[in-house]
């Protein structure tokens, strides 16, 4: 019985003092187990409801079992991993702060490198930081005031810079790159409004902006187009054919496109194509006509019966390129009224082959937003340009190519039809014959050719006139284009005449104040170009059209000749007056083989002297008129010229161009005031004209 009791106090004992009795025994994994899910946990560390059944029947566990030792597993992985990353972090560390370590060492014992002493101070370098930022303020500063300037000038017009002589340039110098808005007094082309150098008028193009990455495709451009004009200047026959009638150098089109394969920029039936080539020698070195290629400012002075107005957009970097490459904007004209003009944005290229050869080639870009101006052609550029060869005698042989693609939508006026499709008004010859005579007027200006005996001696009055002159000869030019005119429907002779007017208000410098009403028309007469100048030039005829001589003789008190030519000179004319009048007569007169001109304009001769004494010409106001005189582009069917009394339309003969201005000296510019002035220049213009057939025994003509 105590056996049996102790036996129970005793149990009851040991289930008191043992802590675990009441809790569930603690079964571990056999070694097989562990294996099995060891190998099923790199396979899949998050087993599914129906493969954790699956090794339960396999390992004979329980399911839950299975779950908590897979997520056991899985903290446990994650602890080790987390471990392994600490460590390599605590290594790296340490690595980075010896390297620190070592580079405060190296700073403590660095050395200048200019002047091997010991580095610069704090002090120092605080000084170098604020010369920093001091100059940093500056460059802001500066590029703040350009973009006012930048802003300040658009739409507004240059102030055309007086230059040696013939109005060309300052002093010449070697050529070099020009950036955009800083050559030669020159504004940057305004997207919105371009104005001409005499008078503001609106131009209907927008740029768009040239993006970094296209500057890449316009320095493609230019150099493909450059390899094309090389090919072309080399290539003879079948690429270029002599025209059997008048000897001029063409592409023949079908060679041509099997060379150069391209698209027709013009779909349009009205399009067409212009293509001519011609060489010549002129008398300027190759580095100074460099210069005025790569000038637009000079480069409109160079061919002021050209080009009436000429800007450099943007001066590009060539990078790659052995050379120049320029986006520019150009308008040309043939000097009439009744053509409109021919307008181009294009790049161009220009580059030094050897040490005395020189190439440039210009070709058209679409960096203009729209095409508007209804008063211009549609023309694209195709690769054109020139090639100029150093003589190495002051001189230099230049070859000329034009290649154009022109929309003749507006249908060139029956007058000029045959000179401009012919090539013959934008050719190459007339850049040439045009370049030839500049060069030869320079070389005049500077003495570098023998003068007659009784021309002025005084060489800086030789040289203030004809800066005056060729001042006059690109006012005159300017006017001519007409592209503004304005209609006046109330005078129905002066619409059907063929007459151009054009108003404006003029203040700038060299210009008389006040309204400016210019009048000019074309016709054709049956007489050469030569004949006919030779009758304008004659002294003792002058009285039978010139309205400034009120009909009494003329006479030349100065001569100064700009060509070898007797036509190509500078003339003051006195007219036949009361000694009380002060009024004399500039005339500047030019031929060449296309054609001649007469430009002339009364100034008081206080001016006249005082430009003819050295003093500065530049404010003297000058309001010029003139005649234009050039080959209608037809050749006699007999190959002889006709002559001075044929009056068939046959025959070749001149087109004439008259052009005249008038001053109106009022305040107040009323719609009375312009339609008398209208009709006071047209009745001008048109007696003139009558009293020029007359006189030339061409009154039955039309």
């Amino acid at each position: 019985m105590n056996s049996g009791y102790g036996g129970g106090s005793g149990s009851g004992d040991e289930q008191t003092s043992n802590p675990r009795r009441g809790k569930k025994p603690c079964h571990r994994h056999s070694t097989q187990q562990i294996q099995k899910l060891e190998a099923f946990f790199k396979e899949c560390p998050h087993p599914d409801e129906n493969q954790r059944r699956q090794l339960s029947r396999e390992l004979a566990l329980d399911t839950k079992q299975i779950k908590f030792w897979f997520q056991n597993k899985r903290t446990q992985t994650k602890a080790q991993h987390e471990r392994a990353d600490n460590s390599t972090l605590r290594s790296d560390n340490e690595r980075i702060h010896c390297e620190n370590l070592a580079m405060k060492e190296a700073l403590n014992n660095i050395i200048c490198p200019d002047c091997d002493g010991p580095r610069l101070g704090e002090e120092e370098r605080q000084r170098n930081l604020q010369k920093l930022k001091m100059e940093n303020a500056l460059l802001k500063e500066e590029h703040g005031r350009m973009l006012h300037i930048h802003s300040s000038f658009m739409g507004k017009l240059p102030i055309s810079s007086q230059t040696q002589s013939l109005g060309i340039g300052s002093s010449l110098s070697v050529p070099g790159k020009q950036n955009f808005g800083q050559e030669s007094g020159g504004p940057p082309l305004d997207p919105e409004q371009m104005s001409r150098s005499s008078h503001k008028l609106t131009s209907p193009y927008q740029l768009r902006e040239i993006q970094e990455m296209e500057k890449s495709i316009i320095i493609e451009t230019a150099a493909a187009a450059m390899d094309e004009l090389m090919k072309l200047l080399q290539v003879k026959e079948p690429v270029w054919i002599k025209s059997p009638t008048d000897g001029r150098y063409l592409l023949h089109r079908d060679s041509y496109d099997k060379l150069f394969p391209k698209a027709n920029h013009f779909k349009a039936s009205s399009a067409r194509i212009e293509s001519s080539k011609d060489s010549g020698v002129v008398a300027m070195a190759t580095t100074n006509l460099i210069e005025m290629l790569l000038d637009s400012n000079k480069w409109k002075d160079m061919f002021p019966t050209i080009i009436s107005d000429a800007r450099t957009i943007e001066v590009l970097d060539s990078g790659s390129l052995d050379g120049s490459v320029s986006l520019m904007y150009e308008k040309m004209h043939i000097l009439s009224p009744l053509v409109p003009a021919r307008e181009f944005f294009f790049i161009r290229y220009c580059r030094q082959l050897n040490s005395k050869m020189w190439i440039m080639v210009d070709v058209s870009y679409e960096f203009i937003k729209e095409f508007q101006d209804a008063s211009s052609s549609p023309s694209w550029k195709l690769p054109s340009g020139c090639m100029i060869e150093d003589m190495s005698n002051g001189k230099s042989t230049v070859t000329w190519i034009e290649h154009v693609q022109v929309d003749d939508k507006l249908m060139t006026h029956r007058l000029y039809r045959d000179l401009i499709c012919g090539c013959q008004a934008y050719g190459a010859k007339r850049w040439i014959a045009s370049l030839q005579r500049m060069c030869e007027r320079f070389a005049f200006s500077m003495g570098l050719t023998n003068r007659p005996r009784h021309e002025l001696e005084e060489a800086e009055g030789r040289r203030n006139l004809m800066k005056l002159s060729h001042r006059m000869v690109k006012s005159f030019s300017e006017i001519l284009s007409m592209s503004d005119n304005l209609a006046f429907p109330h005078i129905s002779e002066l619409n059907n005449s063929g007459v151009r007017v054009l108003l404006r208000q003029s203040n700038g410098l060299g210009q008389p104040n006040g309204l400016i009403v210019s009048a000019a028309t074309s016709l054709w007469l049956p007489i050469s170009p030569e004949n006919l100048l030779n009758f304008f030039k004659d002294e003792n005829k002058r009285a039978e059209w010139d309205v400034l001589s009120n009909g009494n003789p003329v006479s030349e008190i100065a001569h100064i000749s700009t060509g070898t030519l007797p036509g190509n000179c500078i003339s003051i004319i006195q007219p036949y007056a009361p000694k009380e009048n002060k009024m004399l007569i500039l005339q500047e007169s030019s031929i060449d083989c296309l054609g001649a001109m007469m430009i002339y304009a009364p100034i008081e001769l206080q001016s006249i002297t005082s430009a003819m004494n050295g003093e500065d010409s530049t404010k003297i106001p000058i309001l010029p008129s003139g005649y234009v005189i050039s080959s209608d582009g037809r050749l006699d069917q007999k190959g002889i010229g006709a002559s001075s009394s044929s009056n068939t339309r046959n025959s070749s003969g001149s087109l004439l161009t008259v052009a005249f201005q008038i001053l109106v000296c009022c305040n107040t510019l009323s719609k009375q005031l312009h339609m008398e002035s209208v009709a006071t220049v047209h009745s001008l213009i048109s007696s003139t004209i009558q009293k020029i057939k007359v006189a030339l025994d061409c009154s039955e003509l039309d």
